[in-house]
């Protein structure tokens, strides 16, 4: 029967714990802060369709186009492209001067 005076002990210890706890001092603006916190409108952020064409990647592409167009002009501009034309427009007939019209 020694049970049932442990537990009476750990009652009245904890009755006595109970007796030991102080008031706790709060900010009189604790609540209206609080609230404020968890009922403030958030700014709603909108996604665009691009946002995942970061300047980084303008940059690239602007300098691709760039590249890839002044390539194109150094190739047009060499002489081999406009013989390359000339045997191409002979080889199919496409010279304005040798066509004949269907009309004559």
């Amino acid at each position: 029967m020694n049970k049932p005076k442990d537990i009476n002990q750990k009652i009245d210890a904890t009755f006595d714990v109970l007796n030991t706890i102080d008031a706790v001092n709060v900010s009189p603006f604790f609540k209206d802060k609080t609230m404020q916190r968890l009922f403030s409108e958030k700014e709603e952020t909108v996604a665009t369709g691009f946002s995942w064409f970061t300047p980084q990647l303008q940059l690239a592409t602007l300098v691709c186009v760039l590249l890839i167009n002044v390539f194109g002009i150094y190739q047009m501009t060499k002489t081999e492209y406009n013989e390359n034309i000339s045997e191409f427009a002979t080889m199919y007939e496409l010279n304005e001067g040798e066509n004949q019209s269907l009309f004559n």
